[in-house]
């Protein structure tokens, strides 16, 4: 005969197993949800206030799968999604080169005005105020997509200007695959974003090696060849403690950003 102790302690257990069920679902779809090309969730950045969805960890502290790095994404807050950007100041018709001197050696990244008007005088803008000085690039990805991604006066992928950008020259990415992504080839600088249209901020990512991403961060620049070399050198480094995904090994800091007319 089952006494009522034995009866509490089995359905004590029996709730402990469901726990531990749902909490395990929930991991798994956590994992699905960041993987990468599967889902387009964490290849963001925005402005100030955002909350970077970066796919470090899950609820219970445990470090996630490194087999699947994720995309840049984060969310805008309501005051930065509202507020305007910089007044348009820039010749709407010519090129200009944001020209990057960090510690591991210079990196040139032409752009084209007349494709990408906004992010240009944004980045001029924020350059001329010497926004991105002495900042670093928080994050460096290894496997399924290789970018590094910059632009975060916090360095810890959270920061931005305080307002945001629409998206541009996203048609000249081509048609997607079956599976909804194009390829940013090697060399290609782009724009995170939260994942949601026209929430692109300060932060962007610098490809070493084609990716295959969803279409909707805005390619904005194309890196020389000393440049991707030099960036290639810091995706071979890998990332700290030998992850797919996080600060990278040879840790790179933007010492003085400025945006010329070429």
């Amino acid at each position: 005969m089952v006494t009522s102790d034995q009866r509490r302690r089995q359905l004590a257990r029996e709730k402990f197993e469901r726990q531990q069920k749902r909490r395990e679902e929930a991991r798994r779809k956590g994992r699905q949800r960041n993987a990468v090309i599967a889902s387009a969730l964490a290849v963001v950045l925005v402005g100030g206030g955002a909350v970077y969805a970066l796919g470090f960890g899950d609820d219970d502290g445990k470090k996630k799968d490194d087999s699947a790095a994720s995309d840049p994404s984060p969310s805008p807050s309501p005051s930065e999604s509202k507020a305007p950007g910089p007044k348009m100041t820039i010749d709407k018709k010519a090129t200009y080169s944001f020209d990057l001197k960090t510690n591991e050696g210079e990196l040139a990244i032409a752009m084209d005005a007349a494709k990408t008007p906004h992010t240009v005088n944004s980045f001029k803008s924020l350059a001329d105020k010497g926004y991105f000085d002495g900042t670093k690039c928080h994050r460096l990805t290894t496997a399924g997509i290789f970018v590094l991604q910059c632009g975060d006066p916090k360095g810890d992928g959270t920061g931005g200007p305080g307002y945001t950008i629409p998206d541009e020259n996203l048609d000249s990415l081509g048609k997607p695959g079956a599976d909804g992504t194009v390829t940013y080839k090697a060399g290609t600088v782009a724009m995170a974003n939260t994942g949601q249209p026209g929430s692109g901020g300060s932060q962007f990512f610098l490809v070493y090696k084609d990716s295959k991403l969803p279409p909707s961060y805005t390619p904005f620049g194309t890196l020389d060849a000393e440049s991707l070399k030099t960036l290639e050198a810091v995706g071979k480094a890998g990332v700290e403690g030998g992850a797919t995904d996080g600060a990278p090994k040879k840790a790179v800091t933007i010492e003085k950003a400025s945006v010329p007319k070429a």
